[in-house]
């Protein structure tokens, strides 16, 4: 089955894009809710990293403190190497099941870090989702109460975006409103409809 990657930095609009896809009747599967699912209540990684960082990266569900996690990863380059080894092969896993499982004429993957995590490897074709820096900063800080350093901290952390874009083979540009973006959407579907019959003729 073809398979499309697509990803963009943070604030990009890359699950508005999915969300269109998915109105379209075409299967997501989502590396986030896929590195979330490795990492959930009563998987062995969580009793691995509750091990490695101590009980207070735990809620008092028992579920995983990714604000706390995340807070530690990214000021020590060591324990986000550790993480990423333990994590990985494990999002591979939960992703590949969810290709396989597709039943649209081709399948999505959804991944901001699709290039930098080795998972384009799982893609035949992929779609940037693009946006200026400026405006990946003014959305993230406005929806996720992030401060403007943080936001920063977080681009510098990804892929930059002219290397992101050397991987594109389709680029979708996010900046105006959703009846434009609805418009690329639409026509990348046709195209990629397109491009799953002619793999199965």
């Amino acid at each position: 089955m073809l398979v499309i990657g697509v990803t963009g930095g943070i604030g990009s609009g890359k699950t508005a894009v999915t969300d269109e896809f998915t109105r379209l009747g075409i299967t997501i599967v989502d590396a986030d809710v896929a590195a979330r699912t490795v990492v959930a209540n009563g998987k062995p990684a969580l009793q691995e990293i509750a091990s490695r960082f101590g009980q207070h990266i735990l809620l008092e569900n028992g579920d995983l403190d990714r604000a706390a996690l995340r807070t530690i990863v990214f000021k020590e380059p060591e324990q986000r190497k550790w993480l990423e080894q333990l994590t990985h092969p494990l999002i591979r896993q939960e992703i590949i099941q969810g290709l396989q499982e597709a039943q649209s004429p081709y399948v999505i993957l959804a991944s901001p870090l699709l290039i930098e995590s080795g998972q384009n490897k799982l893609v035949h074709k992929t779609l940037v989702v693009d946006v200026p820096v400026e405006l990946q900063i003014k959305r993230t800080t406005s929806r996720d109460n992030n401060s403007a350093e943080q936001v920063q901290a977080i681009i510098q952390a990804q892929i930059p975006r002219h290397d992101r874009l050397k991987h594109a083979d389709y680029v979708i540009v996010n900046d105006q409103d959703l009846v434009h973006l609805r418009q690329q959407v639409e026509l990348q579907h046709q195209q990629f409809l397109k491009m799953s019959q002619q793999d199965e003729s």
